[in-house]
């Protein structure tokens, strides 16, 4: 079975991390905290709980991009969390790896802002979880995407994806989303 690598994304507090360490662990993968390549000044903006602009972001973006690149280049399976909110952010993605499967973490604003108010030493406040919504364009139907319902439990959500990828290949626009109809929302 051929496993692309993977970009575990969504909101902040929709469980990139957790999810993204446990795919990694269950698929011998690298795993990448997306979030420690932003450059101190991001880090800074969104601490004082300013949200960041698409040049804010680019930098950064461009240094996963890049990680994701040579890892493709070595071999390597990796599993990156980021947030990947934009369109054009995961086009810019999967220039360093144009074959990237995206897991889109997707969950109700209420759960998700729950959630964050609960974690412990993270620089990002629960006030830019509104901008985060807003920037929100979710993979489409020509974008290879798995979309995941946050309020399962991260093992679930792992064994979701793992079946997902022990299907057989399919082109990036037929298997976008499951569903209770055989599309690709899980």
């Amino acid at each position: 079975m051929q496993i692309p690598n993977i970009v575990v994304m969504g909101v902040a507090g929709c469980g990139k991390s957790s999810l993204g360490q446990l795919l990694a662990w269950q698929l011998a993968a690298r795993f990448i905290e997306g979030d420690s390549y932003h450059p101190p000044a991001n880090i800074d903006r969104m601490s004082a709980g300013i949200a960041l602009t698409d040049s804010d972001r680019a930098e950064w973006l461009t240094g996963l991009s890049q990680q994701l690149a040579e890892g493709r280049a070595r071999g390597e399976r990796l599993v990156l969390a980021c947030s990947a909110l934009k369109r054009r952010y995961r086009d810019l993605l999967r220039q360093g790896d144009p074959t990237l499967l995206f897991v889109h973490l997707a969950g109700s604003r209420a759960l998700i802002a729950a959630r964050m108010a609960a974690r412990q030493q993270h620089f990002m406040p629960t006030s830019l979880l509104d901008s985060q919504f807003r920037d929100l364009e979710p993979p489409g139907p020509d974008e290879r995407a798995i979309h995941c319902d946050v309020s399962q439990p991260p093992p679930v959500l792992a064994q979701q994806v793992l079946d997902w990828l022990a299907q057989v290949d399919r082109p990036a626009a037929a298997d976008s989303r499951l569903g209770a109809d055989g599309g690709a929302a899980v």
